[in-house]
């Protein structure tokens, strides 16, 4: 039988609230575990080890019997995040959805690369900035890179909290000058895991997106994208949605 999945949550459909997909209707498969701990994490119910027990062992077609059921029966994108979903072996679950008609996304950092994602419709590659207090591995993301061998539409995402991080995503962009970039303000205070009721600070997220608005404009940074968390902005912390 092949390797579960770690599984942390399946929902929708709902609406993808960040990146390239903002907007599109979507179902959601967060896999559980990540080899970062980036310290603003909004998702740490599917990264860190104390949660480990919530997580849920499935094979992939009982996986895509649930989104199958979710969805109505009629293909839908589904966006693969976690945690680092590139731990996971998602490979049998796409197989089995694209014969479908059914569309995979995937966001990750770029420190573990997967065969698989060449299978992809959409990689988004999420390089963590100095505030997270993890460092990039450019060789690693580069093998990400290859790894996609050019099939899926690949675009690039950066959480941006100040200015240190804004010097981290120019310098990012002009390594890669062929990917489209999104930036989006980030949360300083995340909730915490266990709490989805939790105030979520949404003046001080539109603050820091009017800065990083200011900041694109001031500098002339004409191809970039520059968006909000959408979700975080209709729902606050609250998981499934």
């Amino acid at each position: 039988m092949p390797s579960p999945i770690r599984i942390s949550e399946i929902f929708g459909p709902t609406i993808q609230g960040e990146g390239a997909l903002i907007g599109q209707p979507t179902v959601f498969l967060r896999t559980g575990g990540c080899d970062y701990r980036c310290s603003w994490c909004d998702t740490l119910h599917a990264v860190d080890s104390e949660y480990r027990h919530d997580w849920k062992p499935m094979q992939a077609d009982e996986i895509f019997e649930q989104i199958k059921t979710l969805s109505g029966e009629k293909p839908i994108m589904v966006s693969l995040s976690g945690g680092n979903p590139a731990i996971q072996p998602l490979a049998p679950l796409i197989t089995i959805g694209k014969a479908d008609g059914y569309k995979f996304a995937l966001e990750t950092q770029g420190s573990i690369a997967q065969d698989w994602f060449a299978m992809l419709d959409v990689l988004t590659l999420s390089p963590k900035p100095p505030s997270s207090g993890e460092k990039t591995d450019w060789q690693k993301f580069d093998a990400c890179l290859k790894a996609a061998d050019q099939k899926p539409e690949t675009a690039m995402k950066i959480v941006v909290m100040d200015d240190t991080d804004y010097a981290y995503a120019r310098d990012t962009a002009s390594r890669y000058p062929h990917l489209p970039l999104y930036l989006q303000p980030g949360n300083h205070t995340p909730p915490p895991a266990d709490d989805d009721d939790a105030q979520i600070d949404i003046n001080g997220i539109m603050d820091r997106m009017l800065w990083l608005v200011d900041k694109v404009a001031a500098d002339q940074w004409h191809n970039v994208h520059v968006l909000p968390q959408l979700h975080v902005l209709l729902w606050g912390n609250k998981r499934g949605v």
